[in-house]
């Protein structure tokens, strides 16, 4: 938002398909990206970005991000897609301090504008056409206000990792998890499936995505009036190499 704290209670948005409902919702906290050590650098990387302006986060979850930016002083606003996840941070202690819109973050619109708008742990690629993500960079830039700072962390291809004819990469195998991801080299599509054991039993779940290079992003960037201002490996700001699995990219708004 420009001014003021963002409302409590969140809007309502037309929505697209939800892969996100109950029972992911119930489960998604905990792991790995909640660790202070994966967490907090991030915060830290965004907060200085967002300085004393308001902050916009395109799916904003149970709000593993938006919490603790919002403890920092920094008013918080996200959109997402799915009621499930959203009511889940609503649940949160300091959930009180971050607004919410329920909708699709490549066209839902909310007031006022950001000083920044952010978009982490590889939710670019939910949007599964190219149509949608480049409307996605155009609502960023909508939002933001001059000489605001887009935000993306997005894992590289790993199309490198495919034998050739091959359309299956395996990137867990344990006991009690089973991943892989089925890729559409044509169409820059994948699918991402897991099969997880649980309770003497093995549940399944498939997730469309839409893989997308750091080339194409800086294109739609361009498309939508803004231009590269840094790309890193990590939160860190460790340095963007050929051998990166994954960025952090910043695109700023022109003054």
């Amino acid at each position: 938002m420009a001014a003021g704290n963002p409302p409590a209670a969140y809007t309502f948005c037309r929505v697209k398909t939800d892969y996100f409902g109950e029972a992911v919702a119930a489960r998604y906290d905990g792991g790995p990206m909640f660790s202070p050590e994966v967490l907090d650098p991030a915060v830290d990387f965004l907060a200085k970005l967002a300085g004393e302006g308001p902050a916009l986060e395109f799916g904003i979850g149970t709000g593993r991000v938006a919490l603790p930016l919002a403890q920092r002083g920094i008013r918080v606003h996200g959109i997402d897609l799915s009621e499930a996840m959203v009511g889940k941070l609503r649940a949160k202690p300091g959930a009180e301090l971050v607004g919410t819109t329920l909708g699709d973050f490549a066209s839902t619109r909310v007031e006022g504008t950001y000083s920044l708008v952010y978009l982490v742990f590889n939710t670019i690629g939910n949007l599964t056409t190219q149509d949608d993500q480049v409307a996605c960079f155009q609502n960023a830039a909508d939002h933001l206000a001059p000489s605001g700072r887009f935000v993306i962390e997005v894992g590289t291809p790993d199309l490198q990792r495919l034998s050739p004819g091959e359309r299956f990469y395996p990137f867990d195998v344990s006991g009690e998890h089973v991943g892989f991801d089925e890729y559409d080299v044509a169409n820059q599509g994948l699918v991402s499936h897991h099969f997880s054991s649980e309770n003497g039993a093995w549940r399944r779940e498939s997730i469309p995505f839409r893989y997308v290079w750091p080339a194409e992003l800086d294109l739609m960037a361009r498309l939508a009036g803004m231009r590269l201002r840094e790309r890193w490996e990590n939160w860190d700001r460790s340095p963007f190499t050929s051998e990166s699995r994954k960025h952090i990219s910043v695109w700023e708004r022109p003054a």
